[in-house]
């Protein structure tokens, strides 16, 4: 059985007049991937700086490896890595130079420096460019390189910031197998995203943030199940999309559906059946009570529900 590696209880943190985290619970087992899905300003830095120690909380307890975060700091600073947002290398040094000087400087002998750097480049296959110097280095070269030189210490507990931001597709994938080739050997890893598709296949679990709060958790296909089955989606002459509705997955109720549906639309609109995505999730738990009560359509019938009501 798993043991818990990250853990809050009514956690909370405020700047000035503004609650950023407001009661988060939330529990990350051993070796696993979780995701911390969630849009600008929802609160997502604010909790890996607490968890990382970086941010004293307000109110509520967090621990990390199965130390207090306030009580016992260095004790999570020794179990954890972390990657935020933007690259922290040094742009005028080789990755192999970067390397060995973190290496150095956590306590490494000349010797095992030299060796935990070349475990590292080959890790993350950065051997080819690893006498150049970083300034040269494309995006996706630069954030495998950040990766590579917060893991020199090999701790339990890694801490992903947005780690894909402003990649490119290619590069974005690489990092994505890399991520999981570091959960397979045990890691565990605390991700957070803006990206759907980040967080559905990279996640075994997923917690959606929005406005201080936790407003969901659970697996991808969890998630996506709050939804029931098909979706239904109204499409105008320009194919824009002018409302979905959620059905519990069966022939009746869709064939139920359809037919009323039939009946309200204008002869242009086009109707069309999916299965639901994490779009969908994010959208629905993201969105403000006043947008979410308001109709995306004039169209309205009495046995379906719309999206934005279908996770309630």
């Amino acid at each position: 059985m798993n043991r818990t590696a990250i853990a809050t209880k009514g956690l909370r943190k405020s700047f000035g007049q503004q609650t950023v985290l407001d009661g988060i619970d939330l529990t990350v087992q051993s070796g696993t991937i979780f995701a911390l899905l969630g849009p600008n300003g929802a609160g997502k830095t604010t909790l890996i700086n607490i968890l990382s120690t970086l941010t004293k909380p307000d109110g509520g307890t967090a621990s990390v490896n199965g130390h207090d975060v306030v009580r016992e700091r260095e004790d999570v600073k020794r179990s954890i890595s972390l990657t935020g947002q933007f690259a922290a290398v040094d742009d005028m040094l080789t990755a192999r130079e970067n390397l060995r000087m973190m290496c150095r400087l956590s306590g490494f002998t000349p010797a095992d420096a030299r060796s935990r750097t070349a475990e590292l480049l080959k890790l993350f296959d950065l051997e080819a460019s690893a006498g150049k110097l970083v300034k040269t280095y494309s995006g996706g070269m630069r954030r495998r390189l950040d990766l590579a030189v917060s893991l020199v210490a090999s701790r339990p507990v890694l801490f992903l910031d947005e780690p894909t931001t402003g990649l490119d597709t290619v590069s974005r994938r690489a990092l994505w197998d890399m991520i999981l080739e570091l959960r397979d050997r045990g890691m565990t890893i605390f991700l957070t995203t803006q990206y759907l598709e980040e967080a559905d296949l990279l996640a075994d679990r997923i917690a959606v943030i929005a406005g201080g709060r936790i407003v969901a958790s659970g697996t991808a296909q969890e998630l996506k199940s709050r939804f029931g089955g098909e979706l239904i989606e109204l499409h105008g002459a320009d194919e824009e999309i002018l409302a979905v509705y959620a059905t519990d997955g069966s022939l009746q109720h869709i064939r139920n559906t359809l037919n009323e549906l039939a009946e309200q639309v204008s002869p242009d609109t086009r109707i069309s059946l999916r299965k639901p995505s994490m779009d969908d999730v994010f959208v629905a738990l993201t969105t403000t009570s006043t947008t979410s009560s308001s109709t995306t359509s004039t169209t309205s019938t009495s046995s379906t529900a719309k999206v934005e009501e279908a996770v309630q």
